[in-house]
């Protein structure tokens, strides 16, 4: 249904972004060369990860953004949009900003031959960026200060080696008004001012059938654990 300029137009955004991997894989592999080079690379811990879903945002609004200018030069900063957001997503629902799977989840990679055992091993471990800093004072032999607010983030080294069952209790997330929390596999996710859904993620990771009607109970014990986990962050912020 596009116009044949509509057509080219979306292409060269795609074609944008996978010159950006492409160029991102280019500037990796000369710190991977170095750390081969000074025999450090088998005993270094190299974790890669994106910090969100695909971006549904179009930013070709007037503060700054030339449309004139080639696509991909200095002035211009075009975003995937919605359509190919959509298709980086997939299967998983909506994008970036949201807190459905599509916003949240993304995969993360561990690569340290002479401290993992599970080599070339997939693990279904829910976790969390919060979980990277303990993961590295641990590794690191350094004890947390204690006088402060604790972390709820969990150290992942057992991770690498096998799943764990609760490494989390529940993970909660809040951003922009999009609101989700994960326990025992069900997720209840809400977007800005609609009402509550809930999944059974072990079932159906791609939030395809919302069960807030069938398990009203458990939606509801999960939307007054948001609240409490909201609540005691903000009485920890202002400690």
């Amino acid at each position: 249904q596009l116009t044949k300029e509509q057509q080219t137009f979306q292409a060269k955004k795609m074609a944008i972004h996978a010159a950006m991997i492409d160029r991102m894989d280019h500037e990796i592999g000369p710190v991977i060369a170095h750390l081969k080079k000074t025999d450090r690379f088998n005993n270094t811990l190299i974790l890669f990860l994106s910090d969100n879903g695909a971006s549904a945002e179009i930013m070709v609004r007037g503060d700054g953004h030339d449309p004139t200018a080639p696509l991909g030069s200095a002035p211009t900063y075009p975003c995937l949009g919605p359509g190919w957001s959509t298709t980086a997503n997939t299967p998983f629902k909506k994008h970036k900003t949201w807190t459905h799977e599509g916003g949240i989840s993304t995969p993360l990679i561990a690569h340290w031959p002479q401290g993992l055992d599970g080599k070339n091993k997939f693990r279904h471990t829910p976790a969390h960026v919060i979980d990277l800093l303990p993961t590295f004072l641990n590794i690191a032999k350094i004890k947390r200060d204690t006088s402060i607010v604790a972390s709820p983030g969990k150290n992942l080294l057992p991770v690498f080696k096998k799943d764990q069952k609760n490494l989390h209790q529940d993970l909660w997330w809040s951003h922009e008004g999009h609101n989700a929390i994960l326990k025992d596999g069900w997720k209840a996710v809400s977007s800005f001012k609609e009402p509550w859904e809930l999944y059974h993620l072990s079932n159906d990771r791609s939030e395809t059938t919302n069960l807030a009607k069938k398990h009203p109970g458990k939606l509801k014990s999960l939307v007054a654990l948001w609240n409490k986990s909201a609540d005691q962050f903000l009485a920890d912020s202002k400690k």
